[in-house]
């Protein structure tokens, strides 16, 4: 019997009306995908938090495809998550990726706590767990966390907590190299993890955008690829062609791997995703 390859998708809240047409829209082109959950995501320095928790109500509502919610914690005191927590239970969401978000300057940019706050996303794992009704995503991190300056060791102890505190999946930051995903995958088991790991994909449709998501991330991009896309950067559809290309073989590999499932970032444009899917469902 085949199993089926199950898919996730994840979005960003739109910032006005013409960008909210392009989400549903993109939302519908890939509906087909049959995704076992939507995410939608915060901004910097939780500048989204309502229209994540609109959108995200919106989409369970509109499809009936569940979703993740995306919940940070930049910007809020406990008691300002727990708010949200109750928003969230209201609103029918049953998952909720906890992450402790970046500053509004981004991820280098200095931490400040708020008064009564959270400072790791431990702790807000911790607070959902403990909150109950919801599943628990974290962030996981192939080339590494960029605080982690290259301690492995350091990134497997931190989601071994998260999973001891409730986590009950992971999303990974995109990558270019499948051995990435096998080695933290291979490295968790090790240590008696059951966490599922599922790597997330970014098709490349914008080498600027590729090189400023990699710089913020702290994702490596193998001198090849880098080369490869640099010497089409003038020309948006052999980009995007490109991007495909690379996204379809990573996914191959990855399922040849064992990936529980793969998450696509569609940066709310569905042509990218929705010829990766095709490519994949053609290969089988």
């Amino acid at each position: 019997m085949e199993v089926r390859t199950s898919y996730s998708l994840e979005f960003f809240p739109p910032k006005d009306s013409e960008a909210a047409l392009r989400l549903w829209a993109s939302l519908e082109a890939l509906e087909h995908m049959a995704p076992k959950f939507v995410s939608v995501t915060y901004g910097a320095g939780g500048s989204t938090r309502n229209r994540t928790i609109g959108v995200t109500e919106q989409v369970r509502q509109r499809t009936k495809i569940p979703t993740v919610a995306h919940l940070t914690c930049v910007g809020s005191s406990r008691q300002e998550l727990i708010s949200v927590l109750h928003l969230y239970r209201e609103a029918g969401i049953k998952g909720i990726l906890a992450l402790r978000g970046d500053p509004t300057g981004g991820p280098l940019a200095p931490w400040t706590p708020m008064p009564d706050g959270f400072t790791h996303a431990d702790e807000l794992v911790q607070l959902i767990h403990e909150f109950g009704g919801f599943d628990i995503g974290v962030a996981a991190f192939p080339d590494g966390h960029p605080a982690s300056h290259g301690e492995e060791k350091k990134d497997i102890d931190v989601l071994l907590r998260k999973e001891r505190l409730g986590a009950t999946f992971a999303t990974t930051q995109f990558f270019f190299e499948v051995s990435k995903w096998e080695k933290l995958v291979y490295s968790l088991q090790a240590r008696g993890s059951n966490l599922p790991i599922i790597p997330g994909i970014l098709p490349i449709t914008n080498v600027k955008q590729l090189l400023r998501m990699a710089e913020l991330g702290g994702t490596p991009i193998p001198p090849k690829i880098a080369v490869a896309f640099a010497a089409v950067e003038a020309d948006i559809d052999a980009v995007q062609s490109l991007g495909v290309e690379l996204a379809t073989r990573l996914c191959e590999d990855l399922l040849k791997a064992g990936a529980p499932s793969l998450h696509f970032y569609t940066m709310n444009n569905a042509t990218a995703t929705a010829q990766i899917y095709g490519n994949l469902n053609d290969a089988h």
